[in-house]
């Protein structure tokens, strides 16, 4: 069999008896590899450095690679659709690789514009398609669990991060004898940087792989034992009709979600983009922080347990209780949990960190429970293709975000001299955001009927 027709959906039919639990891990490697992206402040002075230029200028090399997610993830989700998981995973693992090599080719000539081209685009389409590409398929492996599934899996992109960081610093170390990984001020050299790209973008592919060659979907007609079709029926918000991503996003509920996904990550980028110096600024005396850098480093670590635990905790929960009551969880505590860090957050260090976590928790929560969320409301038919489209909100919000944090502590004064009195106004915007999404969420119903595909549709398409 050709490689190419081996990639193909018609051809990843699983065989009886395979186990759905195979999945999941194939799943978690690619999501694994693509939440690097969360790690690149590790070697972001280094690249100031080597090109010579300004923090806002690498800065946006990230911003342009989540701008492409949600674009590609928006535009190609129909197409990950028609040709399947496999296929689909195979393009994300050439993007995100390729997007490296470039970057590294773009290090080694000092062309700026390359590592804009290579990691910001042709590595932020890897990292849409990459993301969307298993959802529909392990919805349609856990019908009984989809919040469970889907938990597992984009719990890989949130601690994707806590494997990338260490490992970065480590091989920059290796190739660069000059570079302390235990120093925050130590830089590495461009021929480090150049080789710590390539290492990656190799290591990635390879790992990338293991995931396509293992991805099945369900022969027609499969169903986990024991599970009954009819008990979806008995649950609120729950359909049993399809509905195409052409008309998901003709839908009211669509839109509503948009408005919850957009505050829920506004809200939570807010922290994550500042942890380190915000943590710093809270427990300032006399114009010196009592936390060392050291310190707020491990904070920004802990962040990330916090972000990759919520994401499988929070999703499986969902499952018990409801995709609706979960988010009013998420933005109705974010509200509390907001304000007492405004109110209260500097009385400890202690109660700082845990407001702090259980945030970053409803941020990774509120990312792996939507996928479930859609599926509820549209059915299995192009969740995926609804998926992407919705993950413009995460675009949108990752500008949105910085610019709401870092506006208001613009206007307050020079980083290195702020207090936690110069966060308050953000966290009460904050706040404000997540009573909108609040509000949206309560206003979520079914789908009308209208926009459900014909009978005969769904049973083709469904299975």
């Amino acid at each position: 069999m050709a490689l190419l027709s081996a990639l193909d959906r018609e051809h990843t039919v699983a065989p009886a008896g395979y186990s759905r639990w195979l999945i999941p891990p194939a799943a978690l490697s690619v999501h694994l590899c693509i939440g690097q992206v969360y790690a690149t402040s590790v070697y972001k002075n280094s690249l100031v450095q080597h090109f010579d230029t300004s923090q806002t200028a690498i800065g946006v090399i990230f911003s342009i690679a989540i701008v492409m997610l949600g674009l590609s993830a928006a535009v190609g989700g129909t197409w990950v659709e028609a040709n399947g998981p496999r296929k689909a995973m195979f393009v994300s693992a050439s993007f995100w690789s390729a997007g490296f090599l470039v970057g590294a080719l773009g290090i080694a000539t000092s062309q700026l514009w390359l590592l804009y081209l290579g990691y910001g685009v042709l590595g932020g389409i890897g990292l849409g398609i990459g993301y969307i590409s298993p959802v529909s398929t392990l919805i349609k492996w856990f019908p009984d669990r989809p919040g469970l599934a889907t938990g597992l899996a984009i719990m890989g992109f949130g601690g994707g991060a806590l494997i990338a960081g260490p490992l970065s610093r480590q091989l920059m170390s290796l190739y660069d004898s000059g570079y302390d990984p235990d120093v925050a001020t130590s830089v590495a050299d461009g021929g480090a940087l150049t080789a710590l790209f390539l290492t990656l973008g190799i290591g990635y592919f390879v790992i990338m792989m293991f995931g396509v060659v293992n991805i099945r979907v369900p022969r027609e007609g499969w169903r986990p034992e024991g599970w009954d079709p009819a008990s979806v029926r008995e649950k609120p918000l729950v359909t049993t009709a399809q509905v195409s991503a052409a008309n998901a996003i003709r839908t009211r509920a669509f839109w509503l979600l948009w408005i919850v996904l957009f505050c829920n990550v506004t809200a939570g980028i807010g922290i994550l983009e500042q942890a380190s110096p915000m943590i710093q600024d809270f427990f300032r005396d006399g114009g010196t922080s009592t936390v060392a850098v050291s310190a707020a480093a491990g904070f920004v670590g802990v962040l990330s347990l916090f972000n990759m635990a919520g994401r499988f905790v929070w999703s499986s929960t969902s499952d018990l209780i409801g995709r609706k009551p979960i988010y009013m969880l998420y933005l109705g505590g974010g509200m509390v949990l907001y304000t007492l860090l405004a109110l209260v957050g500097p009385a400890a260090t202690a109660l700082f960190v845990l407001l702090a976590g259980v945030i970053l928790s409803f941020y990774g929560g509120g990312f792996a429970t939507i996928p479930a969320y859609l599926r509820d409301l549209f059915g299995t038919y192009q969740v995926g293709a609804i998926h992407g489209r919705l993950l413009t909100a995460w675009s949108a919000a990752g500008v949105a975000g910085p610019l709401i944090i870092n506006g208001f502590l613009d206007a307050q004064g020079k980083p290195g001299t702020l207090t936690a009195d110069a966060y308050r106004p953000a966290l009460f915007t904050m706040v404000g955001l997540l009573a909108i999404g609040f509000a949206a969420n309560l206003l979520v119903r079914p789908v009308p009927a209208k926009y459900h595909e014909p009978s005969s549709k769904e049973e083709v398409k469904a299975a």
